[in-house]
């Protein structure tokens, strides 16, 4: 599967999935697959959950990666490899690049996260921070290969990169024969893509629906229309499927084979991610925890036995902190209020009795004086407590007021 730059870009089929699918062999784990308890009992029917956050690198990333820098021809691996990333494709370039002796020139952003840019160095890729945003990282890349000759390796818009991912599709139908929907997360398109070349090929019944963050929806609006078109100013936490434009190549493989594009919010991501923390036990960033948003956000819709793609686990831990505490938010199980009081011995004490008589749990308290909008006998109180849903926030808000205080909007 071997194509030079200036060759036009073919579409992906089941033989050349099946040909990646060798090739990785020894290279990319077959990952696990586990059932869900609760996500069925919600749905109706089995829901299992493919669990690509636990691929080497931490993603399917290295599944096209490999393939992609495996098919190069002789010389073009002495030139190199060069990408652009934020995080996954980074990840899974500079692995793949190590594995096959090829050296790569890895550009990220200004602010990645930590986590992400140490990764990348440490599979042996020459990481080069440049840029605010990834468009602006991606130019530079694209600036590299044509000065220095070396291969751009794009994430999601070319067959060998599809074709690796579409091993995800050949394991699903292996791991769970009777699978009726596979629901996966869809960012520049290039996983769902596979995934579905290599399903309906064996098995034309299975639905597949795809996931998009409404703030990074650019999907529904190119499918309406019949060609990619981009969204300005794509903003989502799920960085992972944060693209503005569909890839062309994925692109015509979706139009043709995915059966739906639905979008989800980012508080049902939140939810999404928390879930799969705390009944699966397992650690998802919010890109792979969308199929789940998906899934807890209409769970009647969806036929089983339903396989839902896990794809990454690559979380920043600051961000999995705040995550979490914005699903919390959303279940109503994390309440943040600020109040007035009189500025006296014992005021605050009597504010958390009245919070203990509730039984709110409180995780933070912040007690501010001297700012010049309060008066001189008034203190400012910001408290986040830990409720148990939003009957319980009700309650909450309810006790407070009986007892005198007003909530600050």
């Amino acid at each position: 599967m071997s194509h030079r730059p200036t060759a036009p870009l073919r579409s992906v089929t089941l033989d050349d999935v099946r040909g990646a699918q060798k090739m990785l062999s020894g290279v990319a784990r077959a990952t696990a697959m586990e059932g869900s308890r609760h996500l069925s009992q919600l749905v109706g029917a089995p829901v299992q959950l493919k669990c690509e956050n636990l691929q080497r690198t931490g993603s399917f990333k290295l599944r096209g990666a490999y393939v992609r820098i495996a098919g190069l021809l002789p010389e073009e691996r002495a030139a190199g490899v060069v990408a652009a990333s934020a995080g996954n494709h980074a990840q899974g370039v500079a692995l793949a690049s190590s594995l096959l002796g090829v050296h790569a020139t890895v550009f990220m952003p200004h602010g990645a996260p930590l986590p992400k840019v140490s990764a990348t160095r440490e599979y042996g890729a020459e990481v080069r921070l440049t840029g605010q945003v990834v468009d602006e990282t991606l130019a530079a890349a694209q600036d590299h290969a044509a000065r220095t000759g070396a291969v751009f390796i794009h994430p999601f818009d070319h067959p060998d990169i599809i074709a690796g991912q579409g091993t995800v599709g050949l394991e699903i139908l292996e791991q769970c024969p009777e699978v009726r929907t596979i629901v996966v997360g869809i960012g520049g398109g290039g996983l769902a893509a596979g995934i579905a070349v290599a399903v309906k090929a064996v098995r034309p019944d299975v639905r597949i629906i795809g996931v998009q963050a409404e703030g990074a929806a650019a999907y529904p609006p190119s499918l309406a229309l019949g060609h990619p078109v981009a969204v300005a100013n794509p903003a989502t936490m799920a960085d992972g499927i944060k693209v503005g434009r569909p890839g062309v190549v994925p692109f015509g493989i979706i139009r043709e084979l995915v059966d739906e594009v639905r979008t989800v919010s980012e508080d049902q991501l939140s939810a999404a991610l928390l879930l799969c923390l705390e009944r699966a036990k397992l650690v998802v960033e919010p890109a792979g925890a969308s199929p789940v948003a998906a899934l807890l956000a209409a769970p009647g819709a969806f036929e089983g036995p339903v396989v839902a793609v896990l794809s990454g686990g690559n979380v920043d831990p600051v961000l999995l902190q705040r995550v979490l505490r914005h699903g919390m938010a959303a279940q109503g199980r994390y309440l943040a209020v600020r109040l007035r009081l009189t500025d006296r011995p014992g005021a605050l004490a009597t504010l958390l009795g009245v919070l203990s008589e509730v039984d709110a749990n409180v995780l933070d308290v912040s007690h501010v004086r001297t700012d010049p909008r309060l008066g001189l006998s008034e203190a400012e109180v910001e408290l986040h407590l830990e409720t148990k849903g939003p009957a319980h926030c009700t309650e909450v808000g309810r006790a407070l007021g009986d007892a005198g205080y007003t909530v600050i909007p």
